[in-house]
């Protein structure tokens, strides 16, 4: 009779050492969750803040600068603001708005940054498309996040894609809009007059050329507006002491 009493005693002590082990596992675990999202958070937004000076090619080379020199970059040359559907700024968010960056020096906007938001093969693909303020030129372009296969779909990262996009146009010589895509193979095996809104594609991966270019083209139809306003030299000046987050 008491080695049975023992081996429930001993039962029941396990069954409860398991329950408090859980128990302080499970708050452990909340808490390393709790503490880390406010570091991801941050790395969030660090990690924007990167590619939208990448795009307006204020940060180059392989190397990531110190946090102090990217958010000192950023503060300094970008404002972020918000349009409505004709290219006007407005101090508020409406169902229309939308989010446009200007990149600057001494006051003076050098051009802007549309955020872009695109379908991809196996997700969203989600960068930054800079113009200069001719409002038809391709300064820069870059990648914030993708789900494309790496070697393939995922080489839109890499900079020998993303700098082949700086100089392309995205009027064609009638000055009628034409957005800028991506080749099925290589730029100087299309007609001459479609070379210079196209870059080179990339070998195995046509649907993300595909679905990029689609994304690309629909958002510079809804940002045209804005790059009317630059063409037509409307915006020029601007006060950059308050940014956004």
């Amino acid at each position: 009779m008491s080695d049975q009493v023992f081996d429930k005693n001993s039962k029941k002590n396990v069954i409860q050492f398991a329950f408090l082990l859980s128990i302080i596992c499970s708050l452990l675990i909340t808490g390393a969750a709790s503490g880390l999202k406010e570091l991801q958070q941050e790395n969030i937004k660090l990690d924007k803040k990167i590619n939208i000076l990448k795009a307006a090619n204020l940060i180059t080379g392989k190397q990531k600068p110190p946090k102090d020199v990217i958010v000192n970059l950023y503060k300094d040359h970008i404002q972020e603001v918000i349009v409505d559907n004709s290219g006007k700024t407005i101090d508020k968010e409406t169902p229309e708005s939308m989010h446009l960056y200007f990149y600057q020096t001494h006051n003076m906007i050098n051009g802007y940054i549309l955020p872009i938001n695109s379908k991809g093969l196996w997700g969203k693909i989600r960068g930054y498309l800079a113009f200069e303020n001719d409002g038809q030129t391709v300064s820069g372009f870059s990648v914030f996040s993708h789900s494309e296969t790496p070697g393939l779909g995922g080489e839109i990262e890499n900079a020998w894609f993303r700098k082949n996009f700086k100089g392309k146009k995205i009027l064609n010589s009638q000055n009628n809009f034409v957005s800028v895509g991506i080749a099925k193979g290589k730029v100087k095996n299309l007609p001459t007059n479609l070379q210079d809104h196209y870059v080179d594609g990339i070998s195995g991966a046509t649907l993300t050329g595909q679905y990029l270019s689609e994304g690309i083209k629909t958002t510079l139809a809804k940002y045209e507006p804005v790059s009317i306003s630059f063409r037509q030299k409307n915006l020029k000046a601007m006060d950059i002491h308050q940014n956004k987050e």
